[in-house]
């Protein structure tokens, strides 16, 4: 049996390791958030015995049950991120970059206009913006080319 080749020629910055683990806190989080209003409607005990809507408009029920709905398919696109996040992917630096800031603003809109801040989303979120604007991260994410530098 051959040796498995290094793929890496380079450690990881330690500052992919903060995103990563940065994005697992995050799944986690939403992973709460998909729950938390399931328990609370009691979904999870007595079932769907309520209509989700009534003409126009989402009942309490059926607005906790697409609240839910979004913070899954929030968390399932986190693990694709993840994934490609750890593959050095470009695209997932560029989403995740994205995706932070899109949280950040959401998450101070909610602080000052609704005064129902999530911190550990804002603390995540803060942490993965600025480890992903390391240099040497941008670097291995072909994000910055030096001149004379191969990006790896």
């Amino acid at each position: 049996m051959e040796p498995r080749k290094k793929v890496w020629k380079k450690k990881r910055p330690i500052a992919v390791t903060i995103v990563a683990w940065g994005i697992v806190v995050l799944f986690l989080a939403r992973l709460l958030q998909v729950v938390e209003p399931l328990l609370r409607m009691r979904v999870l005990s007595d079932g769907l015995g309520a209509p989700l809507i009534t003409g126009a408009r989402l009942t309490p029920l059926g607005g906790a049950l697409l609240s839910s709905a979004g913070y899954l398919t929030l968390s399932l696109i986190g693990i694709v991120v993840l994934i490609g996040f750890l593959r050095l992917h470009r695209w997932a630096w560029v989403l995740l970059m994205a995706w932070a800031g899109a949280s950040l603003v959401t998450s101070l809109i909610d602080y000052f206009y609704y005064h129902s801040p999530n911190y550990l989303v804002m603390a995540s979120n803060a942490i993965i913006a600025l480890a992903l604007n390391q240099v040497e991260v941008q670097r291995i994410f072909h994000i910055r080319i030096e001149q004379g530098d191969d990006g790896v």
